[in-house]
Formats: C-alpha cells, sequence, structure tokens
C-alpha cells in the first residue's frame, strides 16, 4: 500500500511540472558510485600484469602441446584469449593495445594445429607466435622485454604429462 502511494505521488509531481530536484540522499548516492569508480579503477591490472598473465599460459601451453596433452593446451589457448581481451577492455588508454590484434593470426593458427592434434604443426605455430610476441614488443618500444620458448616449467606443481583420453 505504501509502494502504490509513493508511486501516486511521483505521477503527480510529474504531471504537476514539478520535476525532482536532487536531495541530499541522490547527492550521497553519487558521491558513493565515483568513489566506488575510483576503487574499481585502482583495483585493475595494469598491462604489465596481464602481460605476466599471458606469458606464464604461454609457458603452460609450450609444455601441454610437447606433452600431447591437448585439452590443457586448448585450456591455456582460452586464458590467453581472456587475457588479451581483458587487455583490451581496460587499458584502452595505452597506445601499444592497438598492437594487439597482430597475435591472433598466429593463434588462431595454433588453435588449429591444438584441435588436429598436431605436435610438428603446434611447434612451427608456437614458435610463430612467440616471434609475433616479440615483434609486437619491438613496435612497441619494449624490444628488451623477449619472449622464448621455454625451455623449464613454469610452476613445479602441475603435471604436464596427463593421459588424457580423445
Amino acid at each position: 500500500m505504501l509502494l502504490i502511494f509513493a508511486g501516486v505521488l511521483i505521477v503527480a509531481n510529474a504531471c504537476n511540472g514539478n520535476p525532482k530536484t536532487p536531495d541530499a540522499s541522490t547527492t550521497n548516492q553519487q558521491e558513493e558510485i565515483d568513489s566506488l569508480k575510483k576503487v574499481v579503477s585502482e583495483m585493475k591490472p595494469g598491462l604489465g600484469e596481464i602481460m605476466l598473465g599471458i606469458q606464464t599460459h604461454h609457458a603452460k601451453l609450450w609444455f601441454a602441446g610437447k606433452n600431447s596433452n591437448w585439452k590443457l593446451a586448448d585450456f591455456e589457448m582460452d586464458e590467453i584469449h581472456e587475457l588479451l581481451d581483458m587487455a583490451q577492455k581496460i587499458e584502452t588508454d595505452r597506445p601499444e593495445i592497438s598492437y594487439l590484434p597482430m597475435i591472433f593470426p598466429p593463434l588462431d593458427s595454433l588453435s588449429a594445429s591444438i584441435k588436429n592434434q598436431n605436435e610438428k604443426s603446434f611447434e612451427t605455430n608456437f614458435q610463430t607466435l612467440t616471434n609475433t610476441c616479440n615483434n609486437c614488443h619491438t613496435t612497441t618500444h619494449f624490444e628488451f622485454n623477449v619472449i622464448t620458448i621455454p625451455t623449464a616449467p613454469p610452476v613445479n606443481n602441475q603435471d604436464f604429462n596427463v593421459p588424457v583420453s580423445k
């Protein structure tokens, strides 16, 4: 009943040409919204943090593919895509982001290698992906950040050689 009464008052005010003026609660709500926006902005990861995540998944992807653990390799590809999407969504003020699309064709080729469970193609396409990462770093003046094919797993608490049914 109270809700109906409040609705009638709002409609009556609108019909009388009395637009609702901001009151203290509206101002407080806007201040709270602005404060929360600031907190969210400060919590978002920087591009370096996102790239570190991509680098870790890049290494895990290598060991998954080399061990023919194609389900894990596919999972790591999804993780890389998610992080690239995140970078494009939240790092819009970074000029480097405009170069990210160069990475998608090598990722697509690598995905096909994984889908076809072709180790030789995987190795070739992984090298192309790695070279493309370095080309992007050079283009964006981060040439000092050189990515290589890993020689040791990035984590020592994961078994990359898990037999998986096809």
